[in-house]
């Protein structure tokens, strides 16, 4: 599950998305339309620009805008930024790689071998989805 400060992030990025190129958003336009609280929305674009996904300007005009293209920002990236290593099982991490405590063989550990499919295939949805690819598939119905 992802963390609420991820699901804002993503929002607000895709906020962001939105908008044309050179133009920035303030925080307070940012936050009220998409409805996250002021003070912790500083605190993820802060982390964001530290991480060079975002750009801010001061005065007349000022705000935060895209550093990137929308095409060239992957929901992987920015859960990885927000909330850390994706991996299930720490002996599954790329980032903070251990054994697990319990563990006396990952290579025949059944219950690493189930976790690293699924986690390899959600891996790749996250790191091939951009925010560009989220826009659009925005505009066209779910799929039940």
């Amino acid at each position: 599950m992802i963390s609420q400060k991820a699901k804002y992030a993503l929002r607000a990025l895709l906020e962001l998305a939105k908008t044309k190129p050179g133009e920035a958003l303030l925080i307070t336009e940012i936050a009220a339309r998409q409805n996250i609280p002021k003070k912790f929305l500083e605190q993820i674009l802060l982390d964001l620009k530290h991480q060079g996904l975002l750009h801010s300007k001061r005065g007349r005009g000022g705000g935060y805008s895209l550093l990137r293209a929308p095409n060239l920002i992957s929901f992987g990236q920015v859960l990885r930024i927000i909330d850390g290593p994706m991996a299930p099982l720490p002996c599954l991490s790329r980032m903070a790689y251990r054994l697990c405590e319990d563990c006396t063989d990952e290579h025949a550990c059944e219950i690493r071998r189930v976790f690293a499919t699924a986690y390899e295939q959600t891996a790749k949805v996250l790191d091939s989805t951009t925010l560009a690819d989220a826009i659009t598939a925005g505009k066209l119905p779910i799929e039940p």
